[in-house]
């Protein structure tokens, strides 16, 4: 079992926009514990949808990786040999995705490029958990259509994302819900602020149906929520 640092990174004045540093690198694990509602719940409905499609040799991707947590579960769970690559940009989240594969002695293909710059194998799966949030909408829509380019016929995509309501009344529920959320889980009103602040025009979250249409226009013949808590949502679209 890998050491799971304490999330402290917003304790202090923040002095710059959000970003997948080593700070935040250091404590991920335990900020998408404390941060996302129901993350491990997330992750293992997932794996269990993930491992319902493959076969052995079957090629899965996780788009924007971080420390290979998804992947770590899928590579757990499956009773086949699967192809498994995570791509990420950031040095430091490679790092701990590297160290942690090597501590359960997994055979994980890791790739430290911009998801634009890699071209995919044929894939049954791929994944992307809270990272389409991150990429700006026009160049957002254009790595939807890269993933169904190259999933196989029958394969899938899944992905989480934060999402907003077209409602203003229930979206400021939602807000304030998942700030409760967070103070149960022992983030200061200091810290849930600096994050906010820091995570202003760098996090850009769609609607439910913006997200449905995204994938419908681009030819998934089939798109549906796995899950839903407030304004965190995990979805499955279908080629």
């Amino acid at each position: 079992m890998t050491k799971q640092n304490k999330d402290k990174v917003f304790e202090k004045p923040i002095l710059k926009q959000f970003e997948f540093d080593t700070q935040v690198a250091s404590v991920f694990d335990d900020m998408l514990n404390r941060s996302v509602p129901f993350y491990n719940e997330m992750l293992n409905l997932t794996t269990s949808f993930v491992l319902k499609y493959c076969k052995n040799g079957d090629v899965i991707y996780d788009l924007g990786c971080s420390t290979a947590s998804t992947l770590i579960n899928i590579a757990q769970k499956s009773k086949v040999k699967l192809n498994l690559i995570g791509i990420d940009s950031s040095d430091a989240m490679l790092e701990r995705a590297s160290s942690k594969c090597k501590a359960y002695a997994l055979d994980i293909h890791l790739i430290n490029d911009d998801i634009f710059n890699v071209n995919f194998k044929s894939s049954k799966v791929i994944i992307s958990n809270y990272t389409l949030q991150f990429i700006r909408p026009l160049q957002r829509e254009k790595l939807i259509k890269k993933i169904y380019d190259n999933l196989e016929e029958g394969g899938i995509f899944v992905f989480s994302e934060k999402v907003i309501s077209d409602d203003k009344k229930l979206n400021k529920q939602f807000i304030d819900e998942y700030y409760n959320f967070k103070k149960t889980k022992g983030y200061s009103e200091f810290e849930i602020a600096q994050k906010r602040e820091a995570l202003e025009n760098v996090l850009i979250p769609y609607t439910y149906d913006e997200n449905k249409k995204m994938i419908k226009d681009v030819g998934f013949k089939h798109f549906d929520c796995l899950f839903k808590w407030i304004n965190f949502a995990t979805f499955i679209a279908i080629k």
